[in-house]
């Protein structure tokens, strides 16, 4: 890498720092959007792509090293998304849909996460970015992570059943630093309605990473996940677990379904059925009726252990949704436990996940 004090070496500390911290607001946005509240939340980020802007443009002043044009190229791809997301945020009140464009603006982040994350072995500030804060005071994981040779075959980013996004295929994050035959964690994480796995790896890979465990973003088939005859999805998230399985060991007995609004219902519609391999389910921002409850098996639900997680302010799927889902499946025998968020609509906690590991991990 470049020196500080060189000026490629100032550019790329700014650039590196201007792109972590237009990533960390528009994750903070994607978290707040609301419709109560969405006019507010745009107004705060007039003028917000300023810093990004100014140091990708330093960037494409200084006169690089050539052979640092790779480090370059991820930087500046990064910076580029993160600068036209918050941009678009900030324009998003002019939008015939603000809430819709909202939502659209903040999906730059994990763009800008994907560019820049390979610079992790490499930058510590960058590493760091990807760790949650009890992982970065972990001097043995640290340690761990450092102690591993970059680019190590058969971790990291990777995407399985064809390019990034592609319907049916997944994302998958494997802990650069665990060993092979080290039976990890499952986490198998579902995107939302409109999404794709490709960006819903990114709302899990700093927690994934924090805690060694295996991660699968998943992209649904169809449009969506096939909420009313789950065996379509889950044929193929099967087969992506099947693929990992016969390279990597996987924790038997630690297997975590997870997911967000529609990537939630599915948890249930899937997660409850007699033959669904998952030890644990942790529903999002979840559909519940009594239509779900007919998916399950009685047998499976018996002491099965289930997350719910919901905001209190959700405007599609009322909190009194999950507060009848927990009861109901109480009453089915789950062992539930129910996390109202006050302060959450319909959006994503990150900071949920942290919970929800400790959860699983302990269990």
């Amino acid at each position: 890498m470049t020196a500080a004090g060189d000026p490629a070496g100032r550019a790329l500390a700014g650039l590196i720092k201007a792109s972590l911290d237009g990533i960390a607001r528009l994750e903070a946005a994607a978290r707040r959007i609301d419709p109560e509240t969405i006019f507010d939340l745009i107004a705060g980020f007039e003028g917000a792509d300023a810093e990004v802007a100014e140091a990708l443009a330093l960037s494409r002043a200084t006169d690089w090293p050539e052979r640092h044009g790779p480090v370059r190229a991820c930087v500046e791809a990064s910076a580029e998304a993160a600068a036209q997301g918050l941009s678009a945020l900030a324009r998003a009140a002019e939008a015939p849909d603000p809430l819709r464009a909202a939502g659209r603006a903040v999906r730059a982040a994990p763009r800008a996460s994907e560019a820049i994350y390979p610079l992790a072995p490499f930058v510590t500030l960058v590493s760091d970015a990807f760790l949650t804060p009890a992982a970065r005071a972990d001097e043995a994981l640290r340690t761990r992570i450092s102690a591993t040779p970059p680019g190590r075959e058969g971790t990291g980013t990777m995407h399985l059943g064809g390019p990034p996004g592609t319907r049916g295929g997944a994302a998958v994050y494997i802990p650069e630093y665990l060993a092979e035959d080290e039976a990890a964690p499952l986490v198998v994480a579902l995107h939302g309605g409109s999404g794709n796995g490709r960006d819903f790896l990114w709302t899990w890979l700093k927690y994934a990473r924090s805690r060694g465990c295996i991660l699968v973003a998943p992209t649904a088939a169809g449009d969506t996940w096939a909420l009313g005859e789950p065996a379509i999805d889950a044929a193929h998230i099967a087969g992506v677990i099947a693929a990992i399985a016969a390279r990597r060991a996987i924790h038997p007995a630690r297997r975590l379904l997870t997911g967000m609004s529609d990537g939630g219902t599915f948890t249930y519609t899937y997660g409850l059925g007699a033959g669904c391999g998952f030890s644990h389910l942790a529903p999002v921002a979840a559909a519940f009726n009594r239509f779900i409850m007919g998916f399950a098996d009685a047998e499976r639900m018996a002491d099965l252990p289930i997350r719910i997680v919901h905001g209190a302010q959700d405007w599609m799927f009322p909190v009194e949704t999950a507060e009848a889902a927990a009861r109901a499946l109480a009453a089915a025998g789950a062992r539930v436990e129910f996390e109202p968020i006050e302060d959450l609509a319909h959006a994503y906690p990150r900071e949920a996940n942290a919970r929800i590991l400790d959860w699983f991990l302990a269990d």
